[in-house]
C-alpha cells in the first residue's frame, strides 16, 4: 500500500484551543506526522510524494468565496493592530443567511465555527497539501491500486463547504469522494473517527450520489454536539443516505465491532464501488480525548472488518492525538486490512 504526504503539510503549527473554558495548547501538533509516518512505515507502506491537481478539486467541495478566505484571512489579520498571531473568532452569525461582512473579523466568525481552529502563517498551505495527499490518493485508485493511505494534517471531516472547525479547513475525505465520483465511481465514506464527522454529513446532506456513515461517541455529551444524532438520515434526494450509529462513551471493541456490522450492509446496499474511510484513530482507549476504548489489537479488527466489503479502499487521516501507541493503531489498522 502507498502512504501519500507532502512536507508542506508540517507547516500548520497551531497554538490555541480552548476547551472547558480553558485555553490550552493545541492538541493538533505537527508532532503527530512523526508517529504517523512510523505507523506506515511499519506496515509496510511504500512513502510518496503528493501529486498537484490544483483547485479544482477542492472547489469541487468548497466555495469559492470560502477558498479566498483561507488563502487571504492570514495576511489581511496581521493588519489590524494590535492583533493576535492566530486568526481565532470572536463572533458568529446566528445562520448562514445573515449579512456577510466585509471585516477580517467578521468574516472570521463566519467561516470559522469555533476556536478549536485557529489559523496560522502555514496554515493554508498545509490544508492545501493535505487535500492533494488526499487526491493523490483518490487518483491512485482510479489508477487500479486497491488501497492507498492518504497522510493528510491538518484533517478535515469537521469542515464544511464554507466553514472551518475542530482542527479541520479543508474536507479531504470529501474532496477524494468527490474527486472518485467525478471517475464515474459510486464512493461511500465511513467515518470511525471518535467525533462525528459533521462537514463531511454537511456537504451531502441533500445528495444521494455519496453514502455518509458515521460512527462515533454520541454527541448529546459529545463534540460536535448539533450533529451526529440517530435521527440526521439526510434531506430531499439525500433522505436515506446519511447514516450516523452514536456510540455510548467508552464502548469497547465488541460492541464497536458488533455496531460496525450495520455500516458495512449500508455500505453494500449502496452499491459502492470504492469507500474513502475518514480514518480517526483517537477512538484508541488511551487517547487524550477519552471517548470510546478502542485497543490497538480492535483496530486491527476494524481493518479487517472493513476488507470484508471486497472494494477498493481509501485510508484519509482525520484524528488520532500524541499518545504512545498512535502509530502502533495506524499500522494495526492497515495490517488488519491487508492481512484480510
Amino acid at each position: 500500500m502507498k502512504a501519500i504526504f507532502d512536507d508542506r503539510q508540517w507547516r500548520h503549527d497551531p497554538k490555541h484551543f480552548m476547551a472547558n473554558g480553558k485555553v490550552l495548547p493545541s492538541p493538533e501538533q505537527p508532532a503527530r506526522i512523526e508517529k504517523l509516518q512510523s505507523g506506515a512505515r511499519a506496515a509496510g507502506c511504500t512513502l510518496q510524494g503528493v501529486g498537484d491537481a490544483g483547485m479544482g478539486p477542492i472547489a469541487a467541495v468548497h466555495t469559492p468565496e470560502y477558498l479566498v478566505f483561507l488563502k487571504n484571512i492570514y495576511t489581511r489579520w496581521q493588519r489590524i493592530p494590535d492583533a493576535g498571531a492566530e486568526v481565532i473568532p470572536n463572533i458568529h452569525p446566528a445562520n448562514r443567511s445573515d449579512s456577510y461582512p466585509r471585516s477580517a473579523v467578521g468574516q472570521a466568525g463566519y467561516h470559522q465555527a469555533d476556536t478549536a481552529c485557529p489559523i496560522g502563517e502555514g496554515t493554508w498551505e498545509a490544508a492545501y497539501w493535505s487535500a492533494q495527499a488526499a487526491v493523490t490518493g483518490a487518483d491512485l485508485l482510479g489508477a487500479g491500486d486497491r488501497a492507498a493511505y492518504a497522510l493528510s494534517r491538518p484533517p478535515g471531516h469537521h469542515a464544511y463547504a464554507d466553514l472551518a472547525g475542530g482542527f479541520c479547513f479543508l474536507n479531504n475525505s470529501a474532496i477524494a469522494a468527490e474527486r472518485l465520483r467525478a471517475r464515474g465511481l459510486r464512493p461511500a465514506i465511513l467515518d470511525v473517527d471518535v467525533h462525528h464527522g459533521n462537514g463531511t454529513q454537511g456537504i451531502f446532506y441533500d445528495r444521494d450520489d455519496v453514502l455518509t456513515v458515521s460512527l462515533h461517541a454520541d454527541p448529546v455529551r459529545f463534540y460536535p454536539f448539533f450533529w451526529g444524532h440517530e435521527q440526521e438520515r439526510g434531506t430531499g434526494r439525500g433522505t436515506g443516505c446519511n447514516l450516523n450509529i452514536p456510540l455510548a462513551r467508552g464502548t469497547g471493541d465488541e460492541a464497536y465491532l458488533e455496531a460496525l456490522d450495520p455500516a458495512l450492509e449500508r455500505i453494500a446496499a449502496f452499491g459502492a464501488d470504492v469507500v474513502v474511510v475518514a480514518l480517526g484513530l483517537d477512538a484508541f482507549e488511551g487517547d487524550p480525548f477519552q471517548g470510546l476504548a478502542i485497543t490497538t489489537p480492535g483496530f486491527g479488527r476494524i481493518g479487517a472488518a472493513i476488507a470484508g466489503l471486497g472494494l477498493p479502499t481509501l485510508f484519509v487521516q482525520e484524528g488520532g492525538y500524541l499518545c504512545d501507541e498512535l502509530g502502533e493503531n495506524l499500522t494495526a489498522v492497515l495490517t488488519g486490512f491487508e492481512g484480510a
